[in-house]
């Protein structure tokens, strides 16, 4: 069946991480069926570091999704096909503090394994553990246009996380 998710191995995705991430963008999300937020993202990696096979993300304190990430133990990318682009937009500038993105979306949550929450119309899933975090420190910048992204010096905190399971339709 078609809409039905089948779990794979991380080996079996097929489509460029660079693709994923930074063209057709993700939903991270954190939290329970009953407390989560999500949040759109265009920066990110998957790969390989410590023989686990892993995923990065990137979150600044500001967000939402911070608390939800620094309190629970799992979370979710979720990628979508194109016709959700508008749900990207809507969930990548509005924060879950003044709106329900569920419910302005349409989307619908669903429980993985680990408990972590994606969503049902995604095409592909990958649910991770939280194995490792750092705030990226502008010190140790090499590159000076890298500081006109944090005007404010909101800088972000890295996230690793072992994935756990992936699911693909």
């Amino acid at each position: 069946m078609k809409n039905k998710f089948r779990e794979i191995v991380p080996e079996e995705i097929l489509e460029s991480a660079f693709k994923l991430i930074g063209n057709d963008w993700m939903l991270i999300t954190s939290g329970t069926k009953k407390s989560f937020n999500t949040m759109t993202a265009s920066w990110g990696g998957l790969g390989v570091l410590w023989d686990k096979n892993i995923c990065l993300c990137f979150i600044r304190p500001q967000r939402y999704t911070y608390k939800f990430m620094e309190k629970y133990k799992f979370f979710t990318f979720s990628f979508f096909p194109e016709r959700y682009r508008s749900v990207l937009d809507f969930c990548g500038n509005n924060s879950g503090r003044d709106v329900d993105k569920i419910k302005a979306t349409g989307i619908t949550p669903a429980v993985g394994k680990t408990g972590a929450i994606y969503f049902k119309e995604a095409r592909l899933v990958i649910e991770s553990k939280k194995i490792y975090f750092d705030d990226l420190n502008p010190g140790h910048f090499l590159e000076k246009d890298i500081f006109e992204i944090y005007p404010e010096k909101g800088y972000h905190r890295m996230y690793i996380g072992e994935v756990m399971h992936c699911l693909i339709k």
